[in-house]
């Protein structure tokens, strides 16, 4: 709610406002005034630099799309060439950009024409440091460039402008707000406004009405996408607030009637406003349209329209900073998940992970695998240590949810495998020389050299085995948690699986994480009981998660996530009960799944 010592600056300040007012600057007084809601005009046209046609409104609207919810945060400035009065209007759903000390607005001199600005941040964007320092910065910035602007229409000679807004000196009050906000808010925009299902940099949405005669000129509405922005202050090499000033002022004069796509002409025209106000603004960077023009960007399809070959809904590298997180945690399996066909990790999932972990999401393994193996492997892309996905100290699941590590990396659960299946075990790999693993804790035991032995550690990173010299001593070596054997997918498939799910009976249980290795663990235990038990000890429900996997032993963790995605190389039955299906592990799947569901 509004902060009280406030509450009356702010109806003094901000009256209802007629019928005809802004419906976005209409949205953001009354809901900071706590007022009834008039009933909104039309949209009168919607612009933008990223459409070969400047379209009007689709449909006539029942209210203006740009500000769906009160979810925006907002600070709300009155300006005039004498005094400036700063109002931050507190609600439950908005957004705080900074907290000042409010000042008394002096009142204005006779004839004075006031400058209302509304700087509002999209709430799904998060608290980045930087869009909140820029937010604060237009809130001085826009109505120096609104008063140059104004200024350039006295005795201007344009011939393509639409002239609807000429005499300002029949207004006492200009109103503009302008809104900061991601591709998929902008993206929105454009499918609901222009039928356009794509991301578009800047977007102008005018509301002035001249038939009115109003003493409040509503000049309208912007709205700037700061991923766009930033990807394009890459590309013309300056930075994201000369980007946003660019685009601010390319919207800034579609809303004064400038309309570059009506002629060759009009483009000139407009081009020349363009340079003219930033200019003498002061402001660095060329026009938008000179900036396209250099860039050869054909007019159809240039500034803001990402390529065809860009995946639909999947955000951009580097992009996550302008999205908050949808979960607290990634739960990810590793064997046919994060790591490919090969057993490696590549560099697009782990710059994902890198990134994802960055902007407040926490990354949690879940997998078959022995800690040491996934320290071993996520070390070579520099995802280890305070900062990454993993250490000694970091929670995680790991040999089936058979060893279960928590807050500070502490044991919270170990569960061994039956000592008899055990023994039966190591027997059948001795008597039919079928390769056999122990795994106990961080150790590896097996009986005898084989070249799948080798590869276990060659390949898939697990410490290297040692060789016990009979099954009483490997027995007797350490408790151990669980059993592998391993041969070829047939050999798996037609004999081992068959004869060890009879063998073991209620005793144990056998899962299949890759098709050449069969697992016998403890009854009653899996990776989805482990995740469920690190999720309370954590305290997190599973609603905060999302499980990315491929194999059987991933079905249960994908059952208890929020969303579950299992990977198009998964399992049949694993795919089954996934959420989304993904792309595989060699096309990155796991990045896919971080771009696309989890911001």
């Amino acid at each position: 709610m509004l902060l009280p010592r406030f509450s009356h600056l702010l109806r003094s300040l901000h009256p209802p406002p007629p019928p005809s007012t802004s419906p976005m600057a209409r949205a953001v007084l009354l809901r900071a005034a706590s007022l009834p809601l008039s009933t909104p005009s039309p949209l009168s046209s919607l612009h933008t630099l990223s459409s070969s046609h400047l379209l009007p409104s689709p449909k006539p609207p029942n209210h203006f799309p740009l500000l769906p919810s009160p979810n925006a945060a907002l600070f709300r400035t009155t300006l005039s060439s004498a005094t400036t009065g700063i109002i931050f209007a507190q609600h439950r759903d908005y957004r705080k950009l900074r907290k000042k000390r409010a000042l008394a607005p002096k009142k204005a001199r006779a004839n004075e024409l006031k400058l209302d600005v509304g700087i509002l941040v999209e709430e799904s964007l998060p608290d980045d440091p930087e869009i909140l320092s820029i937010a604060e910065l237009l809130r001085l910035n826009v109505p120096k460039a609104m008063k140059l602007a104004f200024e350039g229409l006295k005795d201007s000679n344009y011939v393509t402008r639409d002239t609807a807004i000429s005499d300002l000196g029949g207004f006492e009050t200009v109103e503009l707000t302008v809104m900061l906000c991601n591709d998929e808010f902008i993206r929105k925009l454009n499918k609901e406004w222009r039928d356009e299902d794509h991301a578009t940099d800047v977007l102008s949405a005018s509301q002035h009405i001249p038939e009115l005669n109003l003493p409040i000129l509503m000049l309208g509405d912007i709205v700037i996408s700061v991923e766009t922005a930033a990807r394009q202050a890459e590309e013309r090499g300056h930075s994201l607030v000369d980007e946003i000033r660019i685009l601010l002022v390319h919207g800034l004069l579609h809303l004064l009637g400038f309309d570059h796509e009506i002629s060759e002409e009009a483009e000139v025209e407009m081009e020349k406003q363009e340079e003219f106000l930033l200019e003498n603004l002061g402001w660095k960077g060329k026009g938008l349209i000179k900036s396209a023009c250099d860039s050869q960007i054909d007019s159809d399809d240039h500034i803001g329209v990402p390529d065809e070959t860009m995946l639909k809904d999947r955000k951009k590298e580097g992009g996550l900073r302008f999205y908050k997180p949808k979960f607290s945690y990634i739960f990810c399996d590793m064997d046919g998940t994060l790591l490919n066909s090969k057993s490696q990790i590549s560099l697009t999932n782990a710059k994902a992970l890198k990134e994802a972990v960055s902007r407040g999401l926490k990354v949690v393994i879940a997998t078959g695998k022995t800690r040491p193996a996934v320290i071993n492997i996520l070390k070579a892309v520099d995802l280890v240590g305070n900062d990454g996905v993993i250490s000694n100290f970091s929670p995680g699941v790991f040999v089936q949810g058979l060893l279960v590590y928590g807050i500070q990396g502490r044991e919270i659960f170990r569960c061994n495998l039956d000592p008899s299946v055990c023994r039966e075990a190591c027997h059948y790999s001795w008597e039919h020389k079928v390769p056999l693993i122990a795994f106990c804790e961080d150790r590896c035991l097996t009986l005898f050299e084989h070249p799948f032995v080798d590869s276990l550690h060659t390949i898939y990173h697990e410490p290297k085995a040692e060789i016990m010299p009979s099954v009483d001593s490997l027995l007797a070596a350490a408790d151990i948690q669980k059993v592998i054997f391993l041969d070829t997918a047939e050999g798996v498939a037609s004999t081992l699986r068959p004869y060890w799910s009879q063998a073991t009976a209620d005793r144990a249980n056998v899962v299949q994480a890759v098709p050449d290795m069969l697992e016998i663990v403890p009854p009653g235990t899996s990776k989805g009981s482990g995740v469920k038990l690190l999720l309370d000890h954590l305290g997190v429900t599973a609603k905060e998660i999302m499980a990315i996997g491929d194999g059987e032993n991933d079905i249960e963790m994908l059952e208890l996530a929020s969303l579950g995605i299992a990977l198009s190389n998964g399992a049949e039955n694993t795919k089954a009960v996934a959420n989304v299906i993904g792309i595989s592990n060699d096309e990155d799947g796991v990045a896919d799944a971080i771009y696309r569901y989890a911001f």
